[in-house]
């Protein structure tokens, strides 16, 4: 029997590609429910992700598992706008039009842009499709140095700057230019007459999840259960202790799969793993009446949270009863911040004063409902040098033989984490042991 440590979509994914080759599996997720950062709040309607969630048109192993799971039909890709909040003005910056009339960018600043966004090299006036081909030539390269050099000073203090201090707050400059390359190649289905088309699941991406756990059988996931420990005799894996509604027993395994954060690797094995995560304060915000006409709303101006990413702007509200659903984040580089130590009634009381203070017309009548989910690893630090610190797949060699991860410090999170990529550790993990 292989043993799963973590009920999310990668320990899923594992699950599913493994039985299907014939191994016997058991997952084991210390939570209530299965589905990690995929996990649902109820509304008037369909369920909704408690953290927001999208595929782009790059992610093609997880359309593929959709697909096979019965599900494709329900996969809808509508266009996700993106605006600019600017000096208290929203730029809708979808279509080449809108682009175009953006005031904050010069005309050269854009072409600069428009070439980076492409993979076009233009520096030397000469046009190279090539230079961006390796995302690890840009390891050790700072963020700002590269676009400075690849664009101009318009872009990076225009464009990107306030982008980076949404995203990595403190921590932007110690991020590698091969995650912007990477964060550009994963959103680079861009149609210039309308828009990016988003991929999302009629109901949300806990049917995915649900499926799964049906493809596996109810038998074979058990949750409120915390592996506290993997068993090794003579280097190998032979079973791990399980703490399953406060009741410690030992399962007999051939292997175990731990599809977790590094630090619960690290606490089952002890292999150490140098990956920085950041954290994130997540509001789901239910309102009578829409905010925007946009589905993400970058944010320029001074803010409490990164962005505003208005989910019915982008699949309609009649899905979730008529009402209007808002994603207020914040990611955070350490539990000390600020916002991190507020409890969820401040949380929701700063989102809405920053909320107002952007939107003067916004009427808190209008809020039905606030649900605040908090994790404090939801995403690594991309800083300079991150793949020397990604954890192998196998790590027989360095632990003992049996002991896989997948992981959010694989390589298929890398250059940027997403859903996709969860499949992708999971599946990888499942061919190394039953390829």
């Amino acid at each position: 029997m292989i043993a799963i440590v973590g009920g999310g979509l990668a320990g899923l994914a594992a699950a599913y590609r493994l039985q299907r080759r014939g191994e016997s599996v058991h997952v084991y997720e210390r939570a209530e429910t299965v589905g990690g950062l995929a996990a649902t709040y109820e509304t008037a309607g369909d369920p909704i992700e408690k953290y927001y969630h999208h595929l782009s048109a790059t992610e093609e192993t997880i359309v593929d598992l959709i697909e096979e799971l019965g599900l494709g039909d329900d996969l809808r890709w509508p266009i996700g706008g993106d605006a600019y909040y600017v000096d208290g003005v929203v730029h809708p910056l979808d279509t080449a039009w809108e682009i175009a009339a953006y005031p904050h960018l010069s005309l050269y600043d854009k072409f600069r842009l428009g070439m980076l966004v492409l993979g076009v090299d233009v520096r030397g006036g000469i046009p190279s499709r090539s230079s961006y081909e390796r995302l690890e030539d840009y390891e050790d390269v700072p963020i700002r140095a590269f676009v400075l050099e690849h664009t101009t000073r318009g872009v990076y203090e225009h464009f990107f700057e306030p982008l980076l201090d949404a995203k990595f707050g403190s921590r932007k400059d110690d991020v590698s230019a091969a995650w912007l390359l990477g964060r550009v190649r994963f959103r680079g289905e861009r149609d210039l007459l309308r828009g990016e088309p988003l991929g999302y699941l009629d109901g949300g991406f806990g049917r995915l999840t649900d499926a799964l756990v049906d493809a596996i059988g109810d038998e074979n996931v058990t949750t409120n259960a915390s592996v506290t420990d993997v068993e090794t005799a003579e280097d190998a894996v032979t079973g791990v202790g399980v703490a399953i509604d406060g009741e410690r027993r030992r399962v007999d395994a051939d292997a175990v799969v731990l599809a977790t954060m590094p630090d619960v690797l690290e606490g089952l094995t002890g292999y150490q793993c140098a990956i920085e995560f950041q954290g994130t304060v997540c509001s789901v915000v239910s309102l009578s009446e829409s905010l925007t006409d946009t589905y993400w709303l970058n944010i320029a101006d001074e803010a409490p949270f990164g962005a505003l990413i208005e989910h019915t702007n982008y699949v309609d509200e009649s899905h979730y009863g008529g009402e209007h659903l808002l994603y207020v984040p914040k990611y955070v580089q350490s539990t000390d911040d600020e916002v991190w130590q507020m409890d969820d009634e401040a949380v929701e009381a700063l989102w809405l004063d920053g909320i107002e203070a952007l939107f003067p017309d916004f009427d808190r009548a209008s809020v039905n409902w606030i649900r605040t989910a908090r994790n404090p690893k939801t995403a690594p630090v991309y800083e300079r040098g991150y793949l020397e610190t990604v954890v192998p797949y196998d790590l027989s060699d360095a632990m003992a033989d049996g002991v896989y991860y997948a992981g959010m410090g694989t390589r298929a999170q890398y250059p940027e984490r997403s859903l996709d990529g969860a499949v992708v550790a999971g599946f990888t993990v499942a061919d190394r042991i039953s390829g």
